[in-house]
């Protein structure tokens, strides 16, 4: 039988939690009144790798752009899942095999939909 954990033996957890959320708000505090508040244009203009900046940063992006880093990581997620089926492959058998061979037609599905779909084309 397996004994559940009574209130008292989460005392310690809270104990932690108390601690942690207290520090992160005195390091708050303290960095906004003990820091410095000197502000400057200089200090105040944007700053990226040595170069000054040109322009406006807040120009729009291509949708393409997040398009195609969305299917990316989906992709590259599904991908991900072909991994414990490897490690696993001669466990499952028949059946695994099957079920991933599922799986990859449905993602060449995909796949040819946003080929279809001229997804990826950057130029139109």
């Amino acid at each position: 039988m397996v004994s559940t954990g009574t209130p008292t033996d989460f005392i310690p957890i809270a104990i932690m939690f108390l601690v942690a959320l207290g520090f992160v708000a005195f390091v708050i505090v303290a960095t906004h009144y003990l820091g410095p508040k000197r502000k400057t244009k200089v200090k105040d203009a944007s700053f990226e790798c040595g170069i000054e900046s040109q322009g406006n940063a807040r120009f729009p992006f291509s949708v393409k752009y997040f398009l195609v880093a969305i299917l990316f990581v989906l992709f590259d997620v599904e991908v991900i899942f072909m991994y414990p089926w490897a490690v696993n492959f001669k466990e499952l058998g028949l059946l695994g095999i099957i079920e991933m061979f599922t799986f990859i037609i449905l993602l060449l599905v995909g796949f040819y939909y946003l080929v279809a779909k001229k997804a990826l084309k950057w130029e139109e």
